[in-house]
């Protein structure tokens, strides 16, 4: 029998490998070999799901009727609970009927986003180093032109919003506090963002997703709370990183009630909205919040992040690995002072993975991402291994 030479098509042909499926591919292979593997690779929290959460998720898998289609907008109740978050913790009002979407993840909202609104040939802003979502997932997989705003340390990784930076682009796409680079802004710098929006008539998508995670007093700012914002704008969130629940892929955005509607539109075609169950678990922790704040756990959570990262960014500057000690985020971007992937490959020889720079593009090449989701101990081990090749 004859095999088909199936040729993929060109949006697919345009897209780089992917970087973390990539490193799981490169883990397991260390890993076959017998090496014990430290990992400061994908960010994904090794803290446990808080138990509340986990309670309610069982309760509400185990009712038959919460197994049936779920509203592609998300279920009513879900919606409110997401309202009333933004209540809560940023003192901002929403219509939960306008102007929130439940997702399956960020990173589909950030995909069916660019669905909603690129047509082939259309610009997309886009940072880098960043979030390869941005740039594969979202722009070129709809035939898009990304745009590239470099994020430079001399600029604390913003991006110039100039003139020139704009080139007519459709939507523009930022992440604060920062995925890799675990920069942070504050409420001045959305506010020249959302007027750089106005005045070029595009879609801003702020990517929110580590809020939560902050030391040192630090309070990351919501693009909703600036005046404009909604006119222009949505913000893209979820649960993964707050409450530990990465896998249990439920997000949601808010905003500009025309770009909902049409990132709701797509969603119609494609999903039937994140799963019943999982959103009634998404409820109780959004509504574990208060008037006074995070609940205990996501207090611990952060307590427990920024031990680590004050452990990791010590042992690195111990090592001559200069990098800034974060504001938020669970990431330490370090210099590496040369080929991030070729540093990489020689700390993996060690049984240490790091993410090279490289993989979050062009202006990424001479740094290292270390995501600090291991324990103190295996940060300490690594430091003490990585000495003999630093």
């Amino acid at each position: 029998m004859t095999r088909m030479a199936y040729v993929k098509a060109q949006r697919l042909q345009r897209l780089p490998p992917y970087l973390f499926s990539e490193m799981e591919k490169a883990a397991l292979e260390i890993k076959r070999q017998g090496v014990d593997l430290i990992s400061f690779g994908i960010g994904d929290p090794d803290l446990p799901t808080p138990d509340f959460i986990l309670e309610t998720l069982k309760e509400e898998a185990s009712n038959p009727k919460n197994h049936n289609y779920s509203f592609s907008q998300g279920e009513p109740e879900f919606r409110k609970s997401v309202a009333e978050w933004y209540r809560k913790r940023f003192k901002v009002d929403l219509d939960p009927n306008k102007e929130v979407v439940a997702l399956i993840g960020s990173k589909e909202g950030i995909a069916n986003l660019a669905r909603a609104f690129i047509n082939p040939g259309d610009k997309v802003l886009v940072p880098d180093p960043a979030y390869p979502v941005y740039t594969n997932g979202a722009t070129l997989l709809c035939d898009g032109e990304p745009v590239v705003m470099p994020l430079l340390e001399e600029n604390n990784f913003k991006p110039e919003l100039g003139k020139k930076t704009a080139q007519g682009a459709k939507i523009i796409f930022l992440n604060y506090p920062n995925n890799p680079t675990a920069a942070a802004v504050e409420k001045s710098f959305l506010e020249e963002l959302v007027e750089f929006t106005q005045r070029n008539h595009m879609i801003l998508c702020y990517d929110n997703a580590y809020s939560e995670i902050s030391f040192d007093g630090y309070s990351p700012p919501s693009l909703m709370q600036i005046e404009g914002s909604r006119e222009i704008g949505i913000e893209i969130h979820s649960c993964s990183k707050t409450f530990n629940m990465t896998g249990d892929r439920i997000g949601f955005a808010v905003g500009n009630e025309n770009v909902i509607s049409g990132l709701t539109q797509v969603k119609t075609q494609i999903d039937s909205g994140p799963s019943v169950y999982v959103q009634r678990a998404a409820i109780r922790a959004l509504t574990s919040y208060t008037e006074n704040g995070p609940p205990e756990c996501v207090k611990r959570n952060v307590a427990t992040f920024q031990e680590r990262r004050n452990v990791l960014v010590e042992g690195l500057r111990s090592l001559g690995l200069k990098c800034q000690l974060p504001k938020a985020t669970f990431y330490v971007w370090a210099n590496c002072g040369s080929d991030s992937m070729a540093f990489a490959r020689r700390l993996l020889e060690r049984g240490i993975m790091v993410t090279p720079g490289i993989g979050f593009g062009k202006y990424g090449e001479g740094y290292i991402r270390c995501a600090f989701t291991i324990s103190v101990e295996r940060i300490r081990e690594a430091c003490e291994r990585m000495a003999s090749i630093v």
